[in-house]
């Protein structure tokens, strides 16, 4: 058929995604495949079927008496989360799903000595944004989306089953400025060559 355009290798299968999270601010990938930069954490393991990307743009309608359908519509926000269910249980990961908090030591002196510690969540209105950067590779091709500001946004809640690991569930709604994107996508997919 003239003007066909299909071609399966612009079918994108997720064969590995990583997640890294940084402080704001912090130096952003300059391309596809560079070494991520020092302050990106790699967050470790997650979920084989959780990560998410959502764009949800919020819309309003004019509707007019001389049209049974809207006479414009017009956009009136944009919103977009990433949800991913982390594996590892750590100091850093739980202040990531807890949106911050602090982590103290804390001294046993019973024998045996040993040094614990304890983890403390944000109490409300210090919650704290960070940076977040999602890589996507199949096969050659590989993304990344980065997040210049992200805050975790819902709740958490931990099933801790005797059956199956426990997660962290991370929930980034991404925040947005004047100044910066609020998301973008660095690619080396042949694919999105300008025509």
């Amino acid at each position: 058929m003239a003007g066909e355009s299909a071609n399966n290798n612009e079918i994108v299968i997720p064969s590995l995604t990583r997640i890294f999270l940084a402080p704001v601010g912090s130096t952003a990938p300059a391309d596809a495949t560079s070494v991520m930069p020092a302050a990106l954490r790699n967050v470790g393991l997650t979920t084989e079927d959780s990560l998410k990307f959502n764009v949800e743009p919020s819309f309003e309608q004019v509707r007019s008496a001389q049209s049974s359908y809207p006479t414009r519509t017009f956009q009136t926000q944009d919103a977009a989360t990433i949800e991913v269910d982390l594996q590892q249980w750590s100091g850093d990961n739980f202040r990531a799903v807890y949106g911050g908090g602090e982590i103290s030591t804390v001294a046993v002196t019973g024998p045996p000595a040993a040094t614990h510690y304890k983890f403390t969540p944000p109490r409300i209105g210090s919650r704290t944004e960070v940076m977040a950067v999602v890589e996507v590779i199949d096969g050659g091709k590989h993304y990344r989306y980065v997040f210049p500001r992200a805050m975790q946004m819902e709740g958490v809640a931990k099933d801790l089953a005797k059956t199956k690991e426990a997660i962290l569930p991370l929930r980034l709604a991404v925040q947005g400025g004047d100044e910066l994107d609020a998301w973008y996508v660095l690619t080396d997919d042949p694919a999105f060559a300008a025509a």
